[in-house]
């Protein structure tokens, strides 16, 4: 199965993967603070065991991070 995976075209032995196995594969830090984009749909934490992607799919790992200047 090939994916695009943050831009990049990436091939994947398994035939059929969920969203968390991916996450797994992937090895993406922080699993839990890390938002998910499937082909241009952010998807809710709780379908991420049940979202099955597909040849072709786009997905994209988001993390939010706050910032800014400090406090003077």
């Amino acid at each position: 199965m090939k994916l695009t995976v943050n831009g990049k075209i990436e091939s994947f032995e398994k035939e059929s993967l969920t969203i968390e196995e991916l996450l797994k594969l992937k090895k993406v830090k922080m699993p839990e603070m890390v938002t998910v984009e499937l082909n241009g749909t952010i998807l809710e934490r709780e379908k991420f065991k049940t979202t099955y992607v597909k040849d072709n799919d786009s997905i994209e790992f988001i993390y939010y991070m706050g910032g800014g200047s400090p406090i003077i």
